[in-house]
């Protein structure tokens, strides 16, 4: 009982230190405190709580800034009133599911307030889904509506969901639709602002779930539900990574996943403000932190890749000195793009390893990636990683094994049925990796895609960085195919600088001068670019179909 006491004191202390140093904890009027802890209570942690708290907090400072222009808190608390009203009329009530189809704007937060304040499960769909996958996915989950970005119209066509809504149209303010007979985001709150923007709805006897997808590289995504996270959860990223209240954060990587997400979350403990554009563009994304002063950035690596991929002379347009973070996760950081990064934009990178089951289990700071560019980091605050054998036991360190994590926002199991792997209380995250003698996590690949080649394990990972090592390789990618002599070996895909000049021999005798024998491709493949899905994974899938 006495290191239960003496382990919570010392964790509470450590939360009052990060959120304190990160500027969450700080002096309020009374009364506003007061109205924040009844906010709170009613509305928990989540979207419609988080948000809800803001408008309290800093009613009249700006929140979201989009290609529309400036939003403040103020003005979203009333927006999400008035489309959650019109929501309700349209038949959502607490337990139903919403599923939203949308890109980075602010439909996708007016929406995302107004369903949480209804009691109802937000379901984040995909932008980069098949037709099929989309039909599938809300055949099994069955959203009573779908609200949606008016170019994904085609997309949802055949989707057994009577109730629709436009997020986003090609006229860009949602004023018209391009049928009649479907409303839009914009609509609906315009016909109810008014008389409803200001009328605050009675708290739902339960709290709606945020359900995010998996990726759906390896087969029909699976809705991966978790509940409100508290403060653990913030106290382990803040601990980790310098966010600080006030800021305006840029976040590039798509909402409707758990790293983008997870940085909207974040704004709402932290008052960011937070800066959103609908698509990717390498040489616009540095235009967008330039242009709109932002002093961090929520990525993908994929964005890192690109921005590199850039010329010299667009890099040097933009110097980015307000720029102190730049937050990674999705996949890991191929070869030394973290240090190549950072020695062109100043150390400010921060790379998350996670999953959509898992969220977070270690975070690497500049320096872990400068001591070593492939390490995942080290667990942060009130995380526990373990290597376990195939027995379940745990490995020492410098030994490969699966990888178990907990910490307080494990999924709840997967909408469809079925669960991840759960040992003691700790979830498999579906990689294989190692503790260093650093402390650090290294990742050796996915547990589903080692082959055995020659006898010897191979996870296409290490043969994927030390490909991207090159100079003349911008993206790599490999899978497992047979081999008449090793049984399997590797087949890399890669694509490479415009001005290269280099052929397949040259990158086999690269691996060849880096790695062991058995770890050469038997063949390397050219592409103009590999197939990604909109959080920047690659479609191994579409690759082993290949001929």
């Amino acid at each position: 009982m006495l290191t239960k006491l003496t382990s919570g004191a010392a964790s509470a202390g450590t939360a009052l230190k990060v959120l304190g140093g990160a500027g969450v904890i700080r002096p309020y009027s009374p009364r506003t405190l007061v109205r924040l802890a009844r906010t709170l209570k009613a509305w928990g942690t989540g979207p419609a709580g988080g948000f809800t708290s803001l408008a309290l907090r800093v009613p009249d400072q700006v929140g979201i800034v989009d290609e529309l222009g400036e939003l403040t808190w103020g003005e979203l608390h009333r927006r999400s009133n008035a489309l959650a009203h019109a929501l309700r009329e349209l038949g959502v009530g607490e337990g139903d599911g919403v599923a939203i189809m949308a890109r980075n704007h602010r439909g996708f937060v007016d929406a995302s307030i107004a369903v949480a304040k209804l009691g109802a499960d937000i379901i984040y769909l995909n932008t980069a889904f098949a037709g099929p996958q989309l039909v599938e996915v809300l055949e099994r989950d069955q959203p009573r509506v779908l609200i949606h970005d008016e170019e994904f119209t085609d997309l949802v066509a055949d989707a057994s969901v009577d109730v629709r809504v436009l997020a986003w149209t090609e006229a860009g303010e949602g004023a018209a639709a391009s049928d009649d007979d479907v409303a839009t985001l914009e609509q609906l709150i315009e016909q109810n602002i008014d008389q409803r923007g200001g009328v605050d709805l009675e708290p739902p006897s339960r709290h709606g779930r945020l359900i995010i997808l998996t990726s759906g590289t390896t087969g029909t995504p699976k809705g991966a539900p978790r509940s409100e996270a508290g403060v653990e959860a913030a106290v382990a990223l803040l601990g980790s990574i310098p966010l600080r209240a006030g800021q305006r954060v840029h976040i590039a990587a798509p909402l409707f996943h758990t790293w983008g997400y997870a940085h909207l979350a974040l704004s709402m403990l932290l008052g960011s403000t937070v800066v959103l554009r609908r698509k990717f563009d390498p040489e616009g994304f540095l235009k967008t932190l330039d242009d709109e002063r932002c002093e961090a950035a929520a990525v993908i690596p994929v964005m890192l890749q690109r921005v590199l991929a850039l010329p010299k002379d667009v890099q040097d347009a933009y110097r980015l000195p307000r720029l102190a973070v730049v937050a990674s996760s999705g996949s890991a950081l191929p070869g030394d793009l973290a240090t190549t990064w950072m020695d062109r934009f100043g150390d400010n990178l921060y790379s998350t390893y996670g999953s959509t089951e898992v969220a977070y289990a270690a975070i690497a700071g500049p320096d872990d990636l400068r001591e070593n560019p492939g390490t995942a980091g080290r667990p942060p605050h009130a995380t526990t990683v373990k290597i376990l054998d195939e027995n379940g036991q745990e490995v020492p360190n410098g030994t490969p094994g699966r990888i178990f994590v907990g910490n307080g926002l494990l999924f709840e199991g997967y909408t469809g049925g079925g669960h991840k792997e759960v040992v003691d209380g700790l979830m498999s995250s579906g990689d294989v990796g190692r503790f260093g003698d650093d402390g650090r996590l290294y990742i050796e690949g996915r547990d589903d895609e080692m082959i055995v080649s020659g006898g010897e394990n191979v996870f296409p990972k290490e043969v994927e960085d030390c490909i991207a090592r090159h100079d003349a390789v911008t993206e790599v990618a490999a899978v497992g195919v047979d081999d008449d002599d090793f049984g399997k070996r590797l087949r890399a895909f890669v694509v490479v600088t415009a001005d290269a000049d280099v052929d397949e021999d040259d990158l086999k005798g690269w691996v060849k001068e880096n790695l062991a024998r058995y770890k050469v491709p038997r063949e390397i493949v050219f592409l103009d670019e590999l197939p990604r899905n909109a959080t920047g994974k690659v479609l191994k899938r579409e690759l082993a179909e290949q001929e």
